[in-house]
């Protein structure tokens, strides 16, 4: 998900959005563009919406939901990018939508 990290630096940084706020939204979008690469099928969208004062991340995709089932990897390995998106961002919210899977988080910002 490496073109979505850099388009968002580069968007967020024509925005002149500081850099520490900035960092932030890079990796919201890493970790959630990364679990709709993995389980959202074949489309997943990118939206980025800069006003008053907060940062609205949006990525869609095409999967269903997401169970939870067991692993076969130890517990510390998984499911650490949900817990760092709600750690980083005001708010978050998941949708299931007709075509799939929307994931919303919102991020303060001083830009």
């Amino acid at each position: 998900m490496s073109a979505a990290r850099h388009f968002t630096a580069d968007l967020l940084e024509c925005w002149s959005v500081p850099e520490r706020e900035r960092d932030s939204a890079v990796l919201i979008v890493d970790e959630l563009t990364a679990n709709a690469a993995q389980y959202g099928r074949e489309c997943m969208t990118l939206v980025l919406v800069l006003d008053h004062g907060a940062l609205y991340i949006v990525v869609s995709d095409s999967g269903t939901a997401v169970e939870h089932g067991s692993y076969d990897v130890a517990p510390d390995e998984h499911g650490r990018g949900t817990g760092i998106v709600k750690y980083l961002a005001q708010s978050t919210e998941i949708r299931q939508t007709r075509g799939g899977r929307e994931v919303r988080a919102c991020l303060r910002c001083s830009a």
